[in-house]
């Protein structure tokens, strides 16, 4: 049999209906609260019950669905409380984290820093304005997780990276307003930069002092944004 005309394993179709479910519910395509009926999915998505309901469960545990007993499932709400409450963890998190991979991190590290960080300044240079939010979260996700990774800890890492997961729909919010905002992205580049001037200084307080502010500096700008558009 022709490879191109066998069946997708159900296990990609399952990683497909969850990718593409997720995303739309990050960017607002399924609003908090919204029903997700199945039969709309099923259409949406042209796939079977089973992939979408593994999907599904999986958002459920990522918290950005909820399971109503018997009657399916909705988008998981978003509030202010919620809002501060994971970007509060998140920097504190990220603090440590910053921390640690300062006194763990080597040469590579290093060079990977500044690698992602040369990478993500050349966005506007490579990319379109509709692919621009997708290949400056993109790259910015990446210049993150290069810092993060020096901490050689798995567990943080997994923590993290759930704590990530929670507040996608906030940051997309935020993303919206600042990555076609060009005083936006260069406010971006002046904090980029002096945290990776204080990591290469191994500064570990003034490193974790800067990630922390980093972190928290779009909640203000995402509160409004939720005020403007009834999400609150």
């Amino acid at each position: 049999m022709n490879t191109l005309t066998q069946p997708v394993p159900r296990q990609n179709l399952g990683i497909s209906a969850y990718a593409w479910l997720k995303r739309d519910i990050i960017r607002g395509v399924y609003p908090p609260g919204e029903k997700l009926l199945m039969s709309h999915l099923k259409e949406r998505y042209g796939l079977g019950i089973g992939p979408l309901r593994e999907a599904l469960s999986q958002l459920v545990a990522e918290r950005l669905v909820v399971a109503i007993s018997q009657r399916g499932y909705r988008v998981a709400p978003m509030s202010v409380a919620e809002l501060e409450d994971i970007y509060d963890a998140r920097s504190h998190l990220e603090g440590l984290i910053v921390e640690l991979a300062v006194c763990r991190g080597d040469d590579a590290w290093e060079a990977d820093i500044l690698a992602k960080q040369h990478t993500l300044a050349k966005v506007e240079k490579v990319s379109g304005p509709d692919d621009m939010l997708d290949v400056w979260d993109e790259r910015h996700k990446a210049f993150h997780s290069a810092i993060a990774g020096g901490c050689n800890s798995p567990q943080l890492l997994q923590v993290r990276e759930s704590l990530f997961d929670q507040v996608e729909r906030y940051r997309h919010l935020w993303l919206c307003e600042t990555v076609f905002s060009a005083v936006g992205l260069e406010t971006k580049r002046r904090e980029h930069a002096a945290l990776v001037e204080a990591l290469l200084d191994r500064d570990a307080f003034k490193a974790s002092s800067l990630m922390r502010e980093h972190l928290l500096t779009p909640v203000p700008i995402i509160r409004q944004l939720m005020e403007k558009r009834g999400l609150v």
